[in-house]
């Protein structure tokens, strides 16, 4: 093998630094790709739902403010707030000391109206029996048609006389139905079992019932916390697709994180509307399982999600990885993003259905508001999101 003469090695030299800057100039000028966030094209459950516009609360199906009819000192004071109590049971009793005696008073009444019967309608029965015989005696001539007349009129009379007593018996009984009534509306009952929400007044002081069309707080507040249910306003324009019975999610401020299956229990049939706020329905939504719902207390934050149509193992992506116009960018093998057009179905705040446009196993850009994440562009997927599922 011939040596290189001198020229041939000094060229050699020039063209591998030639070679090795201009490698450096490339690498420094390329482009770096891009890390950007993916998520794999998988089947699974897709819904379409209807959201509140703004915070409802949780209310009781049952909900009674008690107050008594009339005004009076509380004499018998039985609940506090927090107390559990059963339907019909005493609550509050005011002080009835006098009506209680009116109600004695007209049991004696009865009493004596009673004995009253029995003598007036025992003489009734007498004068029958004797007119009766008196009639046999005119019939032979024994006695004139004036004396039998007489005789029959003192036995109507008597006969009159029983009707009276037994009216009057009839009259007691009904007066003392009224002092009763009267002696009942000075004690409040639980109209069905529930829990004590809050208590105005202590023993010995005086309840005054509200005036007409002047609100004043209740005596006893009860609810009924077997069934509770979230009403919240929902937009006229999505309230148009609920229909009473739908599925519903219900989520609570005070419970982040946790969700509580439940179902349309009403719709309002009518819209408000607010000042400076948009048109908005009252919908229901009621909690499905009662045991779920005892630590949840009354007027509780809550955000209600109606399920209004749902297919399931369908292909989706997540709803952060569709474009405006339904576009996506999907990644393809050789690391490049490639814009997609696709045809979607049932979308939610978290998944979009897709009909056409991407295969399973494909995947799409979920980061798109990252600088530089464009059609054409070189990308990395990020590693600990790489391998992540939506």
């Amino acid at each position: 093998m011939s040596t290189l003469s001198p020229f041939l090695r000094r060229a050699l030299v020039a063209l591998i630094v030639l070679a090795v800057l201009a490698g450096l100039t490339f690498s420094m000028t390329r482009p770096k790709p891009v890390a950007v966030l993916a998520a794999v094209v998988e089947n699974g459950r897709v819904e379409t739902t209807v959201a509140n516009t703004r915070a409802g609360s949780v209310e009781a199906c049952r909900r009674s403010k008690l107050a008594s009819p009339l005004g009076g000192r509380i004499d018998k004071l039985l609940v506090k707030a927090g107390d559990r109590v059963e339907a019909g049971q005493v609550l509050i009793e005011l002080w009835n000391q006098d009506l209680s005696a009116r109600e004695r008073v007209s049991v004696e009444q009865l009493q004596s109206a009673q004995l009253h019967v029995a003598e007036a309608c025992l003489l009734a029965d007498a004068a029958t029996r004797d007119a009766a015989r008196n009639r046999q005696l005119r019939d032979k001539g024994f006695i004139s048609e004036s004396q039998i007349d007489r005789i029959e009129s003192e036995a109507k009379a008597k006969q009159a006389t029983c009707a009276s007593a037994r009216a009057q018996v009839q009259e007691a009984q009904a007066r003392i139905a009224a002092a009763r009534a009267d002696t009942a509306r000075t004690i409040i009952k639980a109209p069905f079992a529930g829990i004590v929400a809050e208590v105005n007044g202590e023993l010995g002081e005086f309840l005054t019932p509200s005036p007409p069309g002047i609100p004043t707080l209740p005596a006893i507040d009860l609810i009924d916390d077997s069934c509770l249910y979230v009403s919240a306003p929902i937009d006229e324009v999505d309230a148009a697709q609920l229909k009473v019975g739908m599925t519903g999610r219900i989520s609570l401020d005070a419970y982040r994180g946790q969700h509580f299956d439940g179902h349309v229990r009403r719709i309002a049939p009518y819209v408000l509307a607010l000042e400076k706020q948009a048109r908005t329905v009252d919908v229901e939504v009621e909690f499905n399982d009662p045991g779920k719902t005892r630590h949840l207390l009354i007027g509780y934050s809550a955000d209600i999600e109606v399920v209004v149509d749902a297919r399931d193992n369908v292909p989706r992506i997540p709803a952060t990885a569709l474009m405006p116009g339904s576009r996506v960018l999907a990644l393809t093998a050789d690391g490049r993003l490639e814009e997609r057009k696709i045809e979607t179905g049932l979308s939610n705040w978290e998944f979009v259905e897709v009909k056409s446009g991407l295969a399973a196993g494909e995947r799409v850009v979920t980061s798109l508001e990252r600088d530089g994440v464009k059609a054409g562009a070189h990308v990395v997927v990020e590693a600990k999101n790489a391998a992540k599922k939506p």
